[in-house]
């Protein structure tokens, strides 16, 4: 007997309901609005020659989007979108190979059709880009993807990830695409999307659905293209960044900016601050000749910490490649957890919002609740994943919510991440407080951590049920992964969303301890 499932109900774009194969046929027959971005579509024909009409609208009012009426499909070559680029919360694939000028276009198609499909009148989509060599001719193609679906770009050039937030945010701008692979090599290449005030637009919220209309080979094209309108928003950008600054002293910073986009963005902002910058690969240069740019692994930090050793500097800050993460190292150039980095933000946030909320990843230390606890605030823990902690901050009011990964978050920059403004807040204390970064961080160096590590692993559910089953008499959650926690240590294991990896995070009251129990969940991780 077949195990074939045949689906038999479909849903129009943007409804909650779903509808009978027979209904979805007659819809298309009679030039359903939301037809032409449905992946369910098939009567191409019908649906191609009512629109026209459909989507005309009175001369008296040209600048509507609706104006734009189709006049065509736009037809490719039968040509297949790797559906493995579409990640839980970007997109991102090795360029040539897995994403190339052609799935750029459809992407930008896709994503003009999915946003219309969920708001009537979408009007424009911010386009920026980073410094990869692939990254300019990526952006042109998306670009002209998204002015075939007839609506305008608001083209801010090469800058940040977290510009591209700040711009849709503060322009009420309909949504914003940066074409970057963040930290990963130069090979790589990616698009990171968000909605209106700069709300993250995910696998769940959107990315699966994008995936689903770049993969026709028919998309509707619009008589009246979208507009390109360049825009310099670096001005408005620096007087936001330079709000959170107060009363800054005259610090000694040297900052890896990587040959990523920090090495432009830096130098706006501290212009107008009083510190002294000792820059390292601030040239903009996508093949990343110096070190990959992944602050997170510690290899790529050796300049960082031995020109803080050299210069005698108050701080060391290393960003990646779309500068929208950094991890820092103190005076005496020791890498401090980006979960410590939370825990010290927290706190001097708190002290301006008495009893605010402050969101935290689960891979992150015991301190980070126990400090907020302290000064006052509500921790509230949540799954790893830049779009989970941005829903939740928005849910409960969140001041701040920060990740072991380098990303933190703020409420006053529309609850987006950005790294500048987290260096601005480690400033602000450095300079409040006038001690060392090390005594600063000092009384939360009372754990001890692993560190994220990484098993290749074929049947991650099954070792996850191995791993509940022998550790079945502690504290077990199953929020991200399995969290099972005892009185004096706790672990974490995630399974990777892309690959067939589990990742191991566990924390100790003292070094022996987390040294022992990280091989006893070792040995069940690689066991058979």
């Amino acid at each position: 007997m077949s195990n074939v499932t045949v689906k038999t109900k479909y849903r129009c774009p943007g409804d909650m309901y779903d509808i009978s194969i027979s209904v979805c046929k007659g819809r298309q027959r009679a030039l359903y609005p939301k037809c032409p971005v449905c992946h369910y579509r098939t009567e191409i024909i019908a649906v191609s020659s009512g629109l026209e009409e459909e989507n005309s609208v009175e001369p008296s009012n040209p600048g509507n989007n609706k104006s734009r009426k189709v006049v065509e499909l736009y037809s490719t070559k039968d040509k297949l979108i790797n559906r493995k680029i579409f990640k839980s919360y970007d997109i991102r694939g090795i360029y040539s190979v897995e994403l190339d000028e052609y799935t750029s276009e459809k992407i930008g198609m896709a994503t003009a059709q999915f946003l219309k499909s969920i708001k009537d009148d979408v009007r424009n989509i911010v386009v920026a880009r980073d410094v990869r060599p692939s990254s300019n001719s990526l952006a042109r193609s998306l670009i002209k993807g998204i002015t075939k679906a007839g609506i305008d770009v608001i083209d801010i050039g090469e800058v940040a990830t977290d510009v591209t937030y700040f711009a849709v945010g503060h322009y009420n701008y309909d949504a914003g695409i940066t074409v970057t692979a963040s930290h990963n090599p130069s090979e790589y290449n990616g698009f990171k999307l968000c909605h209106e005030k700069a709300m993250p637009i995910s696998f769940d919220t959107g990315l699966s659905e994008i995936a689903e209309i770049a993969s026709q080979t028919m998309l509707p094209t619009y008589e009246q293209p979208g507009k390109v309108i360049e825009k310099n928003v670096l001005d408005d950008y620096r007087r936001h960044v330079l709000n959170f600054a107060t009363n800054i002293r005259p610090l000694r910073v040297v900052i890896d900016a990587g040959n990523g986009m920090a090495g432009k963005m830096i130098p706006i902002i501290f212009e107008h601050l009083p510190c002294e910058l000792i820059p390292l690969f601030f040239n903009l240069d996508g093949t990343f000749p110096n070190h990959e740019p992944n602050p997170l692994e510690k290899k790529n930090l050796r300049d960082l910490r031995e020109m803080v050793r050299q210069t005698r500097s108050h701080l060391g800050v290393a960003f990646d490649g779309d500068a929208d993460r950094c991890v820092f190292v103190d005076e005496n150039s020791q890498v401090i957890g980006c979960d410590i980095i939370t825990a010290v933000i927290a706190k001097e946030l708190l002290q301006k919002e008495k009893g605010s909320t402050i969101v935290y990843d689960l891979r992150s230390s015991w301190v980070v609740p126990e400090e907020i606890r302290k000064a006052g605030g509500n921790p509230y823990r949540e799954m790893v994943g830049h779009s989970n902690i941005k829903a939740t901050m928005r849910e409960k009011n969140a001041v701040f919510g920060g990740e072991l990964s380098g990303h933190y978050y703020f409420k006053e920059n529309y609850y987006a991440d950005s790294g500048v403004i987290a260096l601005i807040e480690v400033l602000n204390i450095l300079s409040r407080k006038n001690v060392p970064m090390s005594n600063l961080i000092a009384p939360l160096k009372r754990y001890h951590a692993t560190g994220e590590i990484n098993f290749e692993v074929e049947d991650k559910d099954e070792k996850i049920k191995q791993i509940a089953e022998h550790f079945k008499d502690g504290k077990v959650d199953y929020l991200d992964g399995i969290t099972i926690e005892y009185k004096d240590w706790w672990f974490n294991v995630r399974k990777s969303n892309t690959e067939p990896l589990l990742r191991l995070n566990l924390e100790g009251k003292t070094r022996e301890i987390m040294e022992h129990r990280k091989e006893q969940v070792i040995d069940i991780i690689q066991g058979e």
